[in-house]
């Protein structure tokens, strides 16, 4: 099937789940009817990707307060208690973030409970979304390692371990989140992608990395307001990640000042292309969806493409976020016609 649909990953959570229209969103229960609440929501997004005519489904993150943190929090060797702060993103905003004291390790699984029930309740395809080991990088203060490289690594051999635990529950696919791969241009074919590589090593599902200029926050949309007409930080790493084994990549396209020509240096990797702004309560139409894989595809072959959201849409109004949905279900099906 051409043009193929899934999501970034997150999806807003329920008003009766956490607080609605944030980040960082309080959860509204604790103990196990926290964790009920986060069943039932897990449920109800993949019952909503479904009826949208989403392809490769994700769990919504509902169960995380945060992409890197809901990962964070199963890990030993971290101190949540004594926050630091901390420049993330080279500096473009301050965060208090929590210290890495000690060797890092899991404590035990750390997603098995989400992956299991979105698995349990569909037949399509399932993907689900990890930080990649740069961000995470990016996100903590190092008080013991003393050295920014080896805590990631550190950190990527933690992820594969989840990962694979994770194609073992059931999925098609894991994708890594890198939003810091488009600000340490420099360094991400030095050390961040064998550090992703590293992440990824031994899995058999499909394999996909999203990077994005960052939504969600004051410091981001600032920031990109700055880079001009055209935004060609990719084009500095996306030679590095073709060369890569990870197989896809996800990429916002839709209002986006990314040259679409740059997509034409991610040759023999499959191309999530975001389709949907998430910075933007505007709902697309059909058209408008259909319109930008169309101009995807003057760079990358349509059998590569797959019709995606720029990034999460988390913080996001639900009705806003389903009608997005919808037009994304729509548009594809639009392209399938007007372009096979």
């Amino acid at each position: 099937m051409l043009f193929p649909t899934t999501i970034a990953g997150s999806l807003p959570k329920p008003e009766w789940l956490a607080e609605p229209n944030m980040l960082w969103a309080p959860w509204k229960a604790k103990g196990e009817e926290l964790a009920r609440a986060k069943r039932d929501a897990t449920l109800l997004a993949v019952k909503i990707q479904e009826d949208a005519g989403i392809d490769i489904l994700t769990e919504g993150e509902q169960a995380r307060q945060h992409f890197v943190h809901g990962f964070l929090e199963k890990v030993d060797g971290i101190d949540f208690a004594h926050k630091v702060e901390m420049g993330i993103r080279k500096d473009r905003y301050k965060a208090m973030v929590p210290q890495v004291v000690a060797p890092l390790k899991l404590r035990g699984r750390v997603h098995a409970d989400e992956v299991r029930v979105a698995r349990t309740h569909t037949t399509r395809k399932l993907k689900f979304t990890l930080p990649g080991p740069m961000t995470i990088a990016d996100t903590v203060a190092d008080n013991h390692y003393g050295d920014r490289v080896k805590m990631a690594f550190a950190f990527a051999e933690l992820l594969n371990e989840e990962a694979k635990a994770l194609e073992a529950d059931g999925l098609d696919m894991i994708q890594f989140d890198e939003p810091a791969f488009n600000v340490f241009m420099d360094e991400v074919p030095v050390w961040g992608i064998q550090a992703l590589e590293r992440a990824a090593q031994g899995l058999k599902c499909a394999t996909a990395v999203h990077i994005c200029y960052g939504y969600g926050i004051k410091a981001n949309v600032d920031w990109k307001e700055t880079l001009g007409s055209e935004w060609r930080q990719y084009e500095e790493i996306f030679p590095a990640i073709a060369k890569s084994s990870i197989q896809q990549v996800a990429v916002e396209c839709r209002n986006s000042k990314v040259p679409l020509d740059l997509l034409a240096l991610l040759k023999g990797k499959k191309i999530q292309a975001g389709v949907i702004d998430v910075a933007s309560d505007e709902v697309e139409t059909a058209e408008d969806v259909c319109k930008v894989i169309d101009a995807v595809s003057k760079f990358v072959a349509r059998s590569d493409i797959i019709a995606t959201t720029n990034c999460g849409m988390a913080p996001m109004r639900r009705d806003i976020a389903e009608a997005k949905l919808m037009a994304l279900g729509a548009g594809a099906r639009l392209a399938r016609q007007r372009f096979s």
